[in-house]
């Protein structure tokens, strides 16, 4: 669709894809604070998770589940974000993002009003290849999870 950043872009640096939908790593404009933070974009221009059928939300919930279980093991976050806004660019992707205690916003939402300085802490680095290898493990394993 034209006009459609996440259809004329691949929104990010390509993790893990397949025919359906893509996880993309976010550039952290703000420094390393959202270290991980991942969309996961369904490839088809669609709105809203009710214009998918019964297996499509299936297939796309169980790697929003895949890419959430990857990088809590991989960072050990304080917690974590998943959020399916759309608001802005009106095509349908998760926004999985890992959160720590002392990152800009925290317990805030990251688009609302900083209440900090820039991360007190260095943050881990992930890895491309070890984020696509953690995020196929939690798909093969069926995700769900029991923790990180």
């Amino acid at each position: 669709m034209s006009g459609c950043e996440l259809c004329e872009s691949a929104g990010g640096e390509i993790v893990w894809q397949d025919a359906l939908c893509r996880v993309v790593r976010v550039d952290d404009p703000q420094g390393l604070d959202y270290p991980g933070f991942c969309r996961v974009i369904w490839r088809a221009h669609i709105k809203e998770m009710s214009d998918l059928n019964s297996a499509e939300r299936h297939h796309l919930m169980n790697l929003v589940f895949a890419v959430e279980t990857a990088l809590r093991k991989l960072l050990q976050p304080e917690k974590m974000n998943l959020a399916s806004l759309g608001n802005v660019v009106p095509h349908l992707h998760w926004h999985v993002i890992p959160r720590f205690a002392d990152d800009r916003n925290f317990p805030a939402p990251i688009w609302a009003e900083a209440r900090r300085a820039a991360a007190a802490s260095i943050r881990p680095s992930i890895h491309l290849q070890a984020l696509r290898e953690a995020i196929d493990t939690a798909l093969m394993k069926g995700l769900a999870g029991g923790g990180a």
